[in-house]
């Protein structure tokens, strides 16, 4: 019989967002008659909106027709659709063939680490969204990194603290290292600014290390002297990769819709271009995007479905208001919580001193019905906090603000 992957042997026990779905299901189980109302993972709840969702209708009515049916597009995405989100996304910054289009930005991640091959060292904000340390892990990078308590030997991790205004010290990356990092971060909500991003280029720079930068919450920016792509920074094409997605912009978690920017300056270390490379996974494990998803694409990035993007963004950044006032409340001022959340992110990020993560989560969770993320998920960093995700329906987002003001330790 075939061996296992070995490297699969070395992955931690349960991934985060399974473990909070199997201790939902056993808490409604034992309570049928309680009502459970997430503030968890970050799904969108919010139904598509008419012209973006007008757009995909009329594409599958078509398909119908022999003069509008489509099969197979190229694998790299709609030329259109790369043409558009070079012009109104990043005006001036990014040229057309660098962008390549596909089914999320979770998907991109994992795919882009077969560019990089085992042996390569790899650093991450602590805390981070999960899959960028596990799926390292699964490619064997890190030197083949094993379980370490809460972390992975062999993956560097970047503490992303309040102390240190949540961007890490880079000093402790490795020269040839791929350094991910998310902003607006997900889990702490932190945005980077200009400033800190100009750090972080130039560090990648003078040490050969290639930018990750995971732009997937891009569109909840509301300070406009925050940057929304790594390429708004100079010498960012020389040494980034960007990801992306319409997941959160538009509701498209379950349409499936994302895309990736590969500059064709940067190079790795033989001279060979990494866009090149990356053209031929796109080409080789990738059959392309949804054509349908893709058409919701193109309508979203027109003038009418920008507005309904931004309707969308608005009614989740009230929902993140809505539940930042219920955890001012007296009870929670009790319990000398910290709340780190400025209005750029659908997240809260919430310290609850002296208390672990898991036990939090549990208490929520029995004494308000409510389901949160619990910090510790997200890198041993994340210890003691807990996310509060604002994707839900308005009127359950009330109600749980309502049962939180309850809630006691």
């Amino acid at each position: 019989m075939i061996n296992r992957n070995p490297a699969f042997a070395n992955l931690t026990a349960g991934y985060l967002f399974p473990e909070i779905g199997k201790r939902r299901r056993e808490y409604a189980t034992a309570h049928p008659d309680k009502k459970v109302i997430s503030l968890g993972i970050g799904n969108t709840t919010e139904p598509l909106t008419p012209h973006i969702a007008g757009a995909m209708s009329d594409y599958i009515k078509a398909l119908q027709t022999p003069d509008g049916y489509s099969g197979y597009g190229d694998e790299q995405g709609l030329t259109a659709l790369r043409e558009k989100i070079a012009s109104v996304l990043y005006p001036n910054l990014i040229e057309s063939d660098e962008v390549f289009i596909s089914d999320g930005a979770k998907c991109d991640i994992g795919r882009i680490q077969t560019l990089f091959g085992s042996g390569v060292s790899v650093a991450v904000q602590d805390p981070a969204y999960p899959v960028y340390v596990d799926g390292s892990v699964m490619v064997g990078a890190a030197g083949g990194a094993k379980k370490n308590g809460s972390g992975y030997e062999g993956v560097v991790y970047m503490p992303c603290t309040a102390e240190n205004d949540f961007f890490p010290d880079l000093s402790v990356v490795p020269d040839n290292s791929l350094i991910y990092f998310c902003s607006p971060n997900n889990p702490t909500g932190a945005s980077s600014t200009k400033e800190q991003l100009t750090k972080l280029v130039a560090f990648a720079q003078k040490h050969d290390c290639i930018i990750i930068y995971d732009a997937a919450y891009f569109a909840f920016i509301q300070d406009k002297n925050l940057p929304r792509s790594i390429f708004e920074i100079e010498g960012a094409k020389e040494c980034a990769i960007e990801i992306n997605s319409f997941s959160k912009p538009i509701g498209f978690t379950g349409v499936r819709l994302g895309w990736s920017i590969v500059p064709k300056t940067l190079k790795f270390a033989d001279g060979t271009l990494v866009n090149k490379d990356w053209n031929r996974v796109m080409t080789t494990v990738f059959n392309g995007a949804s054509n349908i998803a893709q058409r919701g694409g193109l309508a979203a990035l027109d003038e009418q479905g920008l507005a309904e993007m931004k309707s969308l963004i608005d009614y989740y950044l009230e929902n993140e208001r809505l539940i930042k006032k219920a955890l001012e409340s007296d009870n929670f001022k009790k319990l000398h919580i910290e709340i780190y959340g400025d209005g750029n992110s659908p997240y809260l990020w919430v310290k609850f001193p002296g208390k672990k993560s898991w036990e939090v989560f549990d208490e929520i969770l029995n004494q308000c019905q409510v389901v949160t993320t619990p910090g510790a998920g997200f890198g041993p960093a994340g210890e003691s906090f807990i996310r509060f995700s604002s994707f839900g329906h308005r009127e359950d987002i009330q109600e749980a603000c309502e049962r939180l003001k309850n809630f006691n330790l």
